[in-house]
């Protein structure tokens, strides 16, 4: 039986890593921001899950969940940094406070996170898991705020990896495709109020893409693997004796990461283009 915690743990992929590791037989810490969203998952689970608040922009509950866990074990096994947000817009027009809040939950939490546990997981030579995303390989017109945190997160994560190995300890990403998970949602309603808040020249510029954005969104959502596919790369990356750096999971995200690897950047730009601006744009492109 191993120890592990899991960030963002109230819905969507955090949720189901935390229920799937729990059903293994492991001892999962499910790190949630409401109390109800914990004791909903506790009852769910059919193993050892322990609720424990945590909000990963905020140092001192990140403390006092690193207090709650070490007073029940003196190591962890395995860090699944999970917790995250999705923005989207141009980043012509884009709140500069909308693009700190992605960058302060997606990238500078994550680090608060591992800084706040490291002690623990070293103790137990633990692994750390990050959870990025295909928008960490490859950027698309109008997810720049979220694919820039994710690419920010692919490179801390290369760092963190050459950096812990003199300890024996390993980082490894895991990369999603379309994955169905209430983010989308989430998605949807945030670009909502943002075409609200833009100014007539960004609606002018931007606005039939932004719609464009949003019904492509409501189009894929349902339609993607279910994240039970997620949580078993999770989990090999944690127990695996070898496991890989990057585990890369869905077809599109496979595909997206092909082509970005062997296709010149221009060439991708008219790729990206012409399948997205007959959504994004409403014309040919």
């Amino acid at each position: 039986m191993k120890h592990f915690l899991i960030t963002g743990a109230s819905t969507g992929i955090g949720e189901c890593c935390a229920l799937h590791l729990a059903g293994k037989g492991h001892t999962v810490w499910a790190g949630v921001r409401r109390l109800e969203d914990g004791e909903r998952l506790a009852r769910q689970a059919t193993g050892l899950l322990h609720p424990v608040l945590l909000d990963v922009t905020d140092t001192q509950s990140i403390a006092r969940a690193a207090e709650t866990v070490r007073a029940h074990t003196p190591r962890l096994d395995g860090l699944v940094n999970n917790a995250g947000i999705a923005m989207a817009g141009p980043l012509e027009f884009l709140p500069l406070e909308e693009l700190r809040r992605q960058l302060e939950v997606n990238v500078v939490g994550q680090v608060a996170v591992l800084q706040g546990f490291l002690g623990l997981l070293r103790e137990g030579r633990g692994r750390v898991v990050n959870m990025s995303s295909i928008s960490g390989r490859v950027a698309a017109p109008l997810f720049g705020p979220y694919s820039s945190s994710k690419f920010a997160l692919e490179a801390l994560s290369d760092a963190l990896r050459r950096e812990l190995k003199p300890w024996g300890m390993e980082v490894c990403v895991v990369e999603p495709g379309n994955i169905q998970t209430p983010i989308w949602g989430k998605g949807v309603n945030w670009g909502r109020e943002l075409l609200e808040k833009l100014p007539p020249e960004a609606r002018a510029l931007y606005g039939k893409a932004i719609d464009g954005l949003i019904r492509y969104v409501e189009g894929i959502d349902g339609k993607g693997l279910p994240p039970l596919e997620v949580a078993k790369a999770v989990e090999h990356a944690l127990t695996a004796p070898r496991p890989r750096t990057r585990y890369v999971v869905g077809r599109d995200a496979k595909a997206g990461i092909f082509f970005a690897r062997f296709l010149p950047d221009r060439l991708l730009d008219e790729m990206i283009l012409g399948g997205l601006v007959r959504r994004l744009y409403g014309r040919k492109g």
